[in-house]
C-alpha cells in the first residue's frame, strides 16, 4: 500500500553505505496544518533505498515536495528482547505548489492510494 504526504523539504541527508551492495539516504519534511485557528507542525523524516538515494538530488531545501512512499516494518531479536523499527520508504518525489494544491480538491495528507475517493455506497443491499 502507498502513500503520499505534502510539505516543505528542510533536511536531506547523505548517502550512508550500510553494506558493500546496500546504501539508504534519509531526509525530512515539515508539515504545518491549521487545525481549529491552531498550527501544528510535523517533521516526517523518509528513508529512501538503493538507487532512489539519488531522487533528493533534484530537490533543494525550502523546495515544496509531495512524497509518495510506503510503510516497512521489521522485527528482529536480540539478547532474547525483541525490537520493532518503522520505515517511511520513498519511491518517489515531485515538485508542487502548495498555495494551488491548498486551493484544489486535493485529497488529505497520507491516504492510501486505494483509499475510497468519493462516498459512492455500493453494497449490495
Amino acid at each position: 500500500m502507498s502513500y503520499e504526504v505534502v510539505g516543505k523539504l528542510v533536511a536531506k541527508f547523505n548517502v550512508v553505505q550500510r553494506t558493500e551492495t546496500f546504501k539508504t539516504r534519509e531526509f525530512v519534511i515539515e508539515k504545518s496544518e491549521d487545525i481549529g485557528g491552531r498550527v501544528i507542525t510535523n517533521y516526517v523524516k523518509f528513508q529512501c533505498v538503493q538507487d532512489k538515494t539519488e531522487m533528493v538530488d533534484r530537490f533543494n531545501i525550502g523546495d515544496d515536495v509531495k512524497v509518495q512512499f510506503n510503510l516497512k516494518g521489521t522485527k528482529w531479536v536480540k539478547d532474547g528482547k525483541e525490537n520493532y523499527i518503522t520505515n517511511l520508504d520513498a519511491w518517489r518525489m515531485e515538485t508542487v505548489k502548495l498555495g494551488s494544491e491548498a486551493a484544489s480538491d486535493a485529497p488529505p495528507s497520507f491516504v492510501p492510494d486505494n483509499a475510497p475517493t468519493d462516498n459512492v455506497d455500493d453494497l449490495p443491499f
